[in-house]
């Protein structure tokens, strides 16, 4: 058993943490990976005192942008030349497929290359005169920014974070998940390795309660935060009295729609990887899925078809579609809402156990399931799971499909598939999330801005208005002009 030493990012230094002790596993064999020491509540209290401080003495806003840029620039180096390191560490940590982690490395350094550029290409507005005289709207940083990020992509989801904050002329403090602390303390040295200036970035590991006690510092400019719905709007609540601005990009259960006129193989495709990538831990998973009454059964044939041909095994093994679930609480949270749907009169049409075999029983893995029969009503319909779950339902009409894909406090994503683009298109429009995809699903662009409806968040992320979010918005009038 090894207590790592160093395992705190504080103002851009190594150092260890004053706090408790955090076990980090791995989810593929139940095994110890290392012990580390979290923060403490006086080092979240120095990390933003030194963040301030930084932020007056580094004089990091009022650098040439394309000077800030080239440190962004050189941080996405770095994730490539240590793209092994970082992938390795991810999947050691949340048992994600070492392929998808070398993929989000990949990703993590394209987010922060996309924001170098923007940082760089961006410039202030200068509206046309309306008058005798001439306005410009600049924007300038917020401050101190608090960073929170979840376990299931660690990588891409603290680039998304870090990068636009930076580049828009903030510090940063990040709080990842207790799951995944080393690959993020990892990532962050990327930046500090790049040539950021001292105390622009922290990375404080540690519970719930470094993350209330970075949340509710007098001094925090701002919060931005990618979790759970309830995590979310406790964050809401804490912050609300100081009117500091937030980001949240909370949870989903978004809604994949087939209808009779679609490819019905490459929905099916495309179904199966919308919900058991990632083993369903992901935001965007498609987990409910409306299928035309008039096509069920032959769909539904495809898609169990399709999904019995995904692997799951150790995530190292490159055959392996699917590693386990990031934790045993997490596989334990998937199975109560199996049981919850047969209480419900669902039926089980795939998977619902873990699998057999002496290479699964130290590790936290779990079948990709499949479950219909089911009342929309019912919670496994309505609640996230955050797993490989997915429920089947009919629909008879467009009315009574929108009707239903829409009863749900979620709003954060959808997959349509058609061959009618038209009626596809009419459909879209009627979806309240923030992302729509059409004979598609999953694909994602750094340029355009990402967030929910309803209970899925507030804000954006990504794109120029993502850079915006983490900036304050001025106007200056310029008068005497013309007269």
């Amino acid at each position: 058993m090894t207590i790592i030493k160093k395992t705190m990012l504080l103002a851009g230094k190594e150092m260890q943490g004053a706090g408790g002790i955090l076990a980090v596993t791995n989810p593929a064999d139940g095994s110890l990976i290392t012990e580390i020491r979290m923060a403490s509540t006086e080092q979240v209290d120095l990390a933003v005192t030194q963040a301030m401080a930084a932020l007056s003495k580094n004089n990091w806003f009022a650098r040439p942008p394309h000077e800030r840029a080239s440190v962004l620039f050189k941080a996405a180096e770095l994730m490539l030349e240590r793209k092994e390191t970082l992938a390795g560490l991810q999947t050691s940590e949340n048992g994600k497929t070492l392929k998808e982690s070398l993929g989000q490395v990949s990703a993590a350094a394209g987010i922060v290359r996309y924001f170098a550029s923007v940082c760089e290409t961006v410039e202030a507005e200068a509206p046309p005169p309306r008058g005798p005289y001439l306005s410009v709207t600049t924007h300038e940083p917020l401050g101190v920014v608090a960073a929170i990020t979840p376990w299931n992509s660690p990588l891409t989801m603290a680039a998304q974070k870090i990068a636009p904050a930076l580049a828009a002329g903030n510090a940063v403090i990040l709080k990842p998940s207790e799951l995944t602390t080393l690959v993020s303390i990892e990532l962050a040295r990327a930046f500090i390795d790049a040539g950021l200036p001292e105390g622009l970035l922290s990375v404080l590991p540690g519970d719930h309660t470094i993350g209330e006690a970075i949340i509710n510092h007098p001094d925090l400019a701002m919060v931005s935060f990618t979790g759970g719905t309830n995590a979310g709007r406790a964050i809401a609540e804490a912050v609300a009295g100081r009117f500091i601005p937030t980001i949240l990009e909370l949870g989903g259960k978004s809604p994949t729609i087939v209808f009779a006129d679609a490819d019905l193989d490459k929905a099916a495709a495309d179904v199966s990887s919308a919900i058991f990538g990632s083993g369903g831990q992901s935001c965007v998973a498609g987990s409910r899925l409306f299928v035309e009454q008039s096509i069920y059964d032959e769909f539904m044939d495809r898609l169990v078809a399709v999904s019995k041909k995904l692997k799951v095994g150790p995530p190292l093994d490159e055959e392996s579609n699917i590693g386990p679930m990031a934790s045993d609480t997490q596989r334990s949270r998937i199975e109560r809402y199996v049981e919850i749907a047969k209480k419900d009169g669902g039926r089980v049409v795939l998977g619902g156990t873990r699998p057999d075999g002496p290479e699964y029983s130290d590790g936290a893995y779990y079948l990709p399931t499949i479950i219909d029969g089911l009342d929309h009503s019912s919670p496994v319909c309505q609640e996230e799971i955050f797993g490989s779950v997915l429920v089947v339902l009919p629909f008879t009409s467009e009315e009574n499909l929108i009707e239903q894909a829409n009863d749900t406090v979620f709003g954060l994503a959808c997959g349509i598939w058609s061959q009618d683009l038209t009626k596809a298109w009419r459909v879209a429009g009627e979806i309240k999330a923030g992302t729509i995809w059409i004979n598609t699903y999953k694909q994602l662009s750094i340029a355009s801005p990402f967030g929910g409806y309803k209970e899925s968040g507030l804000g954006r992320e990504k794109g120029i208005q993502g850079l915006r979010a983490y900036q304050q918005t001025k106007s200056i009038y310029l008068g005497g002009l013309g007269t």
